[in-house]
């Protein structure tokens, strides 16, 4: 399967980079990082600083098809065993040479973060031993056949052990473990502000056009638009859905888009039986059972929302309605699974089955600051709960507090989002819907604390199946399994915009990676 992606790649990789102009190049993103470390938490603006610093062994281009990065080339070498060559010259930032000891120590260190609100663990749960041939081969020992390995490794950046070896996260924040192979050095970091960017001159694809880039954290929408507008940043994320139309229409600007891989989702909490935070009766006393081990429950908080208002009015057409994760087109998109109908009525009469007739209370957590329109999109939700007689309350927070109290199960029920940058079912699978499970490293996203046996069987099954159009089945029985029992609640799916000044183009990326790499001098 990887062999025709990987040779069209090489021929790719192969073409020189073209001489630009030094310069500086100011971003300003929507979304908070929250440590430069790149196996701290697999949050996305971590992730798109992390490009710019760290390579991997498999890349992913901005239709998230891969492609090689620091393996040069893969092969199966028997059922469960693959064969990894790397690339030979490739230097750290600090002149030291690239070999594959760094790799055995990165897929040692990445499932083992302290203090990982939500990590990389999952795409390397099939690794049983890594073997270093020599400093440019390794092989990749898996307990049975994962035909998704060279894709799951796309998402793990390469360290090097000179320089992280003990290492916390507060040394990749202090720059001091951040050595990476990548096109840019890590020159600052401002938690909460900006990190500060410069040139790798030695990088391996050739240097970029861009001398600095400074990478901008502006959380209010209408800032972001503004900063942008006055040329303090040249390209900014998350255009709000307020200022799209407008900017279109504006000759100082270009706008980029795409539909993208990511949901946002309802997420409830299932790490409880009894009591749980922020639900309560209509006289506000504690409920004493968790309502959301009750099928009908979810159902009726799916059924009560009406996905159709918030893409076209909330999301002002930025977002299509969805009942899975992924969109049509994509591996293991299920047809049979529509956007749920919003039935008001049916919510109440399965409420009313469920032993809440006159409803309950509840408080809806969502970040503020990390999806378009996020909070709005709350607000949204919680009006057409209470018209059901689930009586709801929103509170909002930066991205930074919601993200690590997620994560701790402080919340009963929270808005969240999740793009399958792999472009296929099995990543949401195994980090948000699999069974939280540190030594099988499954689950480590699934801040609802969602089991379900079957479809952890159905998920393993699918993982180690060979031939795609089976692999493709079970995944499509996967994605049913999971939404007929309600494990999430999806409500659309967004398109990816990025506005830009004039003069400079995106190539626009289904998995919403804001990089400076992707930024050209317009033709």
């Amino acid at each position: 399967m990887h062999r025709p992606i990987l040779a069209a790649a090489l021929t790719l990789a192969a073409l020189p980079a073209l001489a630009q102009p030094a310069s500086t190049l100011n971003i300003g993103i929507g979304g908070a990082v929250t440590s430069v470390d790149p196996h701290f938490y697999n949050a996305s603006p971590n992730n798109s600083l992390s490009m710019h610093v760290f390579d991997r062994l498999v890349e992913r281009d901005a239709r998230a098809q891969p492609f090689p990065g620091l393996a040069e080339s893969w092969r199966v070498v028997s059922d469960t065993v693959w064969e990894f060559k790397l690339r030979a010259g490739v230097k750290w930032h600090d002149g030291r040479d690239f070999t594959a000891d760094d790799v055995a120590f990165t897929i040692q260190r990445t499932p083992n973060v302290p203090n990982s609100p939500g990590g990389f663990g999952g795409f390397v749960r099939a690794i049983e031993r890594v073997e270093v041939v020599d400093p440019l081969t390794l092989r990749f020992h898996t307990a049975r056949p994962h035909p998704l390995l060279p894709t799951e490794l796309a998402s793990v950046a390469i360290i090097a052990r000179h320089a992280a070896e003990g290492a916390g996260t507060e040394d990749f924040n202090s720059g001091r473990a951040a050595i990476g192979t990548g096109p840019y050095r890590m020159v600052a970091y401002r938690s909460g502000d900006r990190t500060e960017l410069a040139r790798n001159d030695g990088y391996f694809r050739g240097p970029e056009p861009w001398a600095r880039v400074n990478y901008r954290f502006i959380g209010n929408d209408g800032a972001r638009t503004a900063a942008l507008l006055a040329g303090d940043v040249d390209i900014i994320d998350q255009v709000p859905s307020t200022d799209l139309a407008r900017l279109k229409r504006d000759p100082k600007v270009t706008v980029s888009e795409i539909q993208g891989l990511r949901m946002i989702y309802l997420v409830m909490d299932h790490s409880r039986r009894g009591q749980v935070p922020f639900v309560a009766d209509n006289d506000g006393k504690p409920l004493a059972t968790n309502p959301f081990d009750d099928l009908r429950v979810r159902r009726a908080l799916s059924l009560a929302i009406n996905r159709a208002a918030l893409a076209e009015r909330v999301m002002e057409g930025t977002a299509q309605p969805t009942g899975q994760w992924l969109p049509d087109g994509t591996f293991g998109y299920n047809p049979e699974i529509r956007p749920p109908a919003f039935d008001p009525e049916a919510a109440k009469k399965l409420l009313a089955e469920a032993g809440f007739p006159q409803g309950f209370r509840l408080t809806l957590h969502s970040p503020n600051d990390r999806y378009p329109n996020d909070s709005k999109a709350a607000q949204a939700v919680a009006q057409m709960w209470s018209r059901v007689g689930i009586r709801t309350e929103v509170e909002a927070v930066p991205w930074a507090s919601f993200a690590q109290r997620s994560n701790r199960q402080e919340y009963a029920i929270r808005l969240s989002g999740w793009a399958s940058v792999t472009g296929e079912a099995s990543y949401a699978l195994v980090n948000i819907l699999g069974t939280f499970d540190r030594e099988k490293r499954t689950g480590a996203s699934n801040a609802g604390r969602y089991t379900n046996p079957a479809l952890d069987a159905l998920t393993e099954r699918a993982a180690a199946t060979i031939d795609d159009p089976t692999r493709e089945r079970l995944l499509r029985d996967a994605v049913k399994t999971a939404m007929d029992d309600q494990a999430i609640i999806p409500m659309f799916q967004l398109v990816n915009s990025w506005a830009l000044r004039r003069g400079l183009r995106y190539e626009a990326r289904m998995d919403e990676r804001t990089v400076a790499t992707g930024v050209r001098a317009a033709p």
